[in-house]
């Protein structure tokens, strides 16, 4: 049976480095608090104290640690040899073939998970691969409902003016990705933004000769995909609004 042999009891090694780290240590504690530091140090133990005391609790603590692992080993092979010969033989060729770790609690949680019926020791997960099946929202009845924002940015600004909020949103609608961008545009090209609440898909005021908002999609996007975007954009926003593919690397601006 696959198992990994572990480290036998070995005695606490006192060295140079864990005495002047144990000093660094209890210097730290002091400074914390240097109002306190004299009490704090009536409290400190000297290192030979501490050395001693490592030197009695490490091989116990490793003592322990082994009893834990083989109390784990025995459990694993107890809810092992609880299934029948035939299931045991198949349970044990898993085992010998799956890449987790030859530990007890890799074994114990495979074995759970075939108990409860999550597993199928036919196809397990690491031959058999479960085929992801992406969520759509083909028929959304708003914005929300479709896409999710994921991205924030400022774009331009200055000393006296504030710069856009630039955000990126994804959804899926028929089965492709997609992923959107929302920017707010000034129809004067050289007038500055000035931003006196979020630029989110609505709520937005910039410049006095007036703004529109243009909606960049993922070049891959479907046109029946597009006129769903345009729709519910105009429902939730009801500024003038402009919504185009995204180019392709190395192709000019969309139309």
């Amino acid at each position: 049976m696959r198992f990994k042999r572990w480290p036998r009891v070995e005695a606490y090694v006192d060295t140079s480095r864990k005495r002047a780290a144990f000093h660094r240590s209890q210097k730290a504690k002091r400074n914390k608090f240097p109002l306190l530091a004299p009490l704090i140090a009536e409290e400190q133990h000297d290192v030979d104290t501490e050395m001693a005391r490592r030197a009695d609790w490490w091989p116990k603590a490793q003592q322990e640690g082994r009893d834990r692992r083989a109390a784990n080993w025995r459990r694993a092979r107890a809810r092992l040899f609880a299934h029948g010969d035939n299931m045991r033989g198949l349970l044990r060729q898993l085992w010998r073939e799956c890449p987790y770790p030859a530990d007890p609690a890799c074994l114990l949680d495979p074995l759970h998970q075939i108990d409860v019926g999550r597993v199928d020791p036919e196809r397990p997960p690491w031959k058999f691969h479960r085929e992801l099946t992406p969520r759509i929202t083909p028929n959304p009845e708003n914005w929300n409902a479709a896409f999710r924002q994921i991205g924030h940015a400022k774009v331009g600004g200055g000393p006296k003016t504030i710069g856009a909020d630039k955000f990126t949103f994804i959804g899926n609608l028929s089965g492709e990705l997609l992923f959107i961008t929302s920017q707010v545009r000034l129809v004067e090209p050289n007038e500055s933004f000035y931003t006196p609440s979020n630029m989110r898909l609505r709520d937005s005021f910039v410049g006095r000769s007036g703004h529109y908002v243009v909606l960049e999609v993922s070049p891959s996007c479907s046109d029946e995909d597009l006129v769903t975007i345009e729709r519910l954009a105009r429902e939730a926003d009801k500024r003038s609004l402009i919504v185009t593919r995204k180019p392709r690397p190395g192709q000019g601006a969309a139309s």
